[in-house]
């Protein structure tokens, strides 16, 4: 045994495994879903093991870890009043030793679903006959037959009967419930037959190719060690387990949590998923490992802190983290201490974020961005009212925003987020976040989708003071309103327009040539041109020109260059408003460069055209 693995390669006897989880010593960790499989699989994976063909490694962890505690649960079919404390949990390999301990094992008919996913009961056997004839398919020769033992036709006629060993005998079906045990059934067989010489010869040849493959069938182990990190176990599980959940820390750590009787699941349905995604419809998308990540930075911040005030040197002070091995280490004590904490930063950070008029999840530019922010606001407690205090964390957002600095590998970036961010609120130098962000003009240009957060930012500033067309009303009164009245992003020079004036799609569904728009107000555009649409709008709501302006302004559209379907001088000013816009909200000028193609830049003096039409 090589003493740098964490863990053991071996093989071990189907009798003995399947003993071992009947005695409980083999269990499955409480983050473990529960057993899925139908009839189809149960019976392909029955013909593996007969014809013994390999069915895949399984995956065990070691118990008595202390710091690898997972909450024991016994794999269906066992009664957990008969549970003992188990040696080992079953990792990767579930499905199959769930199915092959209830179809060969338990005493009881198979709670499975057919095709359909209607839930039966089936007790499995194996055709003698057919088990034996080389061109026979084997999955043909295993047979699921009702509770009742009985399999009838679609009129109710009993086809075959197994509801006793003589009507099996008759049948060639031997119960796989007594393949591990098969002597009583074949003495009994015998007698049946009156030891009839065909029959015994029949019956040993399938003892030979049939049941001692089940008997002498060895199932590959990968054993982790006692030793291993529970970081580890988690990637592994992850890995291997394609068939099973998705492992996360929070399942980890309810796994963890459920030995001290504490039930994190619960915990998280009450204050995440019916308190903070029901109560603020911006964080609906948060979810329980966004939550643990918040509460791992104040912990590792709070951990920080102390060392130092302790005296501690700044270089051998521990790290702020929020990567998984932190979020493992978080112990049932720092989450309760900490949790109410979160939970506040989390409902100051969506009243932040309604500040800026992002109001929907589907809204925000980068949903990952709140982990950091809702640490801030957990921190700050009450100072986060004060107007200085939200402003400089709104120019650090959206620095984050347009710089779009929160779409790779972030949690390096959250770690410095917090302890800079706090630090520059009292006086310290500028966050990495501010000092990275960089938008070029030409992204402009690309932003054509809400895919991107570049995209969904210019839209949160454009709801800031745009006013609906139509109504004049201010477009967030509209924001929650469903049919005529629900506001999306739309064309100001409609595609059809474009199309047929030669336009480049490059520019025209760029977000240059978007704004924020009700349903009734755009279908009021419709296709036409500008120079159209406008009067009737403002004949229909009695808008006038000067009016008609302010309105248009709010949405950084030149007057002149729509309603003259100036399509190029439109695209140039508005270009270069939105601009503005970016470069008020992150704090710092952008660079107006631009490329040459598909860029306008060129063909209209910003300045003079700025004067002109001021």
């Amino acid at each position: 045994m090589n003493a740098l693995t964490t863990y053991d390669s071996t093989k071990e006897a189907l009798s003995d495994l399947l003993r071992s989880i009947q005695e409980t010593l083999t269990q499955l960790p409480e983050f473990q879903r529960g057993w899925v499989w139908d009839d189809d699989h149960i019976r392909s994976l029955l013909a593996s093991i007969s014809l013994s063909y390999p069915i895949g490694v399984v995956m065990m962890l070691e118990t008595g870890n202390k710091d690898v505690r997972f909450k024991p649960r016994v794999i269906e079919g066992i009664d957990p009043a008969k549970a003992q404390e188990p040696d080992r949990l079953i990792l990767d390999g579930q499905q199959r030793l769930t199915a092959l301990y209830q179809s060969l094992y338990n005493d009881k008919s198979v709670l499975t679903t057919d095709a359909r996913g209607k839930k039966i009961k089936r007790w499995y056997f194996i055709d003698i006959a057919k088990s034996l004839n080389l061109n026979g398919d084997r999955d043909e020769a295993i047979v699921s037959i009702p509770e009742d033992l009985k399999m009838r036709n679609f009129r109710g006629e009993v086809l075959i009967d197994c509801s006793s060993n003589d009507k099996q005998f008759e049948n060639g079906l031997f119960p796989l419930q007594k393949v591990l045990d098969s002597s009583d059934w074949r003495l009994d067989y015998n007698q049946f037959w009156d030891n009839d010489r065909d029959k015994a010869k029949l019956f040993d040849a399938f003892e030979k190719e049939v049941i001692k493959r089940f008997e002498q069938y060895q199932v590959p182990l990968i054993i982790l060690r006692k030793e291993t990190q529970k970081e580890a176990v988690c990637q592994v599980f992850e890995r291997v387990n394609t068939g099973g959940v998705s492992l996360t820390v929070f399942e980890l750590l309810t796994a963890t949590y459920a030995v001290d009787d504490y039930d994190l699941r619960d915990d998280w349905n009450k204050r995440g998923i019916e308190g903070l995604n029901k109560n603020f419809r911006v964080l609906e998308s948060i979810d329980s490992t966004d939550f643990l990540q918040t509460l791992t930075l104040l912990a590792t911040y709070a951990r920080r802190n102390k060392f130092l005030d302790n005296g501690g040197k700044s270089d051998d002070a521990p790290g702020i983290s929020c990567k998984r091995k932190e979020i493992l280490r978080i112990t049932l004590e720092e989450y309760k201490g900490l949790a109410d904490q979160a939970t506040k930063g989390f409902e100051r950070s969506a009243k932040f974020l309604l500040g800026q008029k992002i109001f929907k999840a589907r809204d925000l530019p980068y949903r990952t961005q709140i982990t950091p922010l809702a640490a801030i606001h957990a921190v700050l407690g009450d100072r986060f009212e004060n107007d200085g205090i939200r402003t400089k964390i709104a120019r650090w957002y959206w620095c984050g925003v347009f710089g779009e600095l929160y779409g790779g590998a972030i949690e390096t970036r959250f770690a410095k987020d917090l302890p800079q961010v706090l630090d520059w609120l009292d006086g310290g130098p500028e966050p990495d976040t501010i000092q990275d962000a960089n938008f070029m003009p030409s992204r402009l240009l690309t932003l054509r989708t809400r895919n991107s957060a570049a995209y969904k930012g210019l839209y949160a500033l454009l709801l800031r003071d745009g006013l609906d067309f139509r109504t004049g009303f201010s477009i967030k009164i509209h924001i929650d309103s469903e049919g005529e009245d629900k506001i999306d992003i739309h064309h100001i020079f409609p595609q059809q327009w474009c199309k047929e004036n030669g336009k480049d799609p490059r520019l025209f569904d760029s977000i240059v040539n978007k704004t924020a728009l009700s349903a009734k107000t755009n279908k009021m555009i419709g296709g036409n041109a500008p120079s159209q649409y406008l009067p009737r709008i403002q004949k229909n709501a009695g808008i006038p020109d000067e009016r008609m302006a302010q309105i248009l302004l709010s949405h950084a559209i030149d007057t002149e260059a729509l309603r003259e379907d100036k399509f190029e001088m439109f695209f140039k000013l508005r270009e270069q408003a939105l601009l503005e816009s970016i470069e008020t909200a992150i704090g710092k000028p952008v660079a107006r460069e631009f490329t040459k193609e598909p860029s306008i830049i060129n063909e209209y003096d910003y300045e003079e055209q700025k004067q002109v039409h001021k």
